[in-house]
């Protein structure tokens, strides 16, 4: 179902109950902003969304992010730590 905000402001408790059925998408300015849905829903998204193990985070961090990890690296192998040159007294 959709419906506009105002709509979703007058009417959010008949929007709570119709949420357990199937998700409420809520229209700000023609387009989606938000979507209701029921809270056993939303722990089942909870649920699905931690199924990645930590490996699969990492492998995921390093596709998205290995432009930056390679231009770190080669800073470090071109200029060493910037704390080699402390001394503990």
């Amino acid at each position: 179902m959709q419906v506009t905000a105002t709509q979703a402001k007058n009417r959010f408790g008949a929007l709570c109950s119709l949420a357990k059925t199937g998700p409420v998408f809520v229209a700000k300015d023609g387009c989606i902003d938000t979507v209701l849905v029921s809270a056993q829903q939303f722990a089942a998204l909870q649920l699905a969304a931690q199924g990645q193990t930590s490996t699969q985070r990492q492998a995921e961090f390093d596709r998205t992010h290995c432009a930056w990890l390679a231009e770190q690296n080669s800073r470090f192998e071109a200029n060493g730590l910037w704390c080699d040159e402390l001394r503990v007294w």
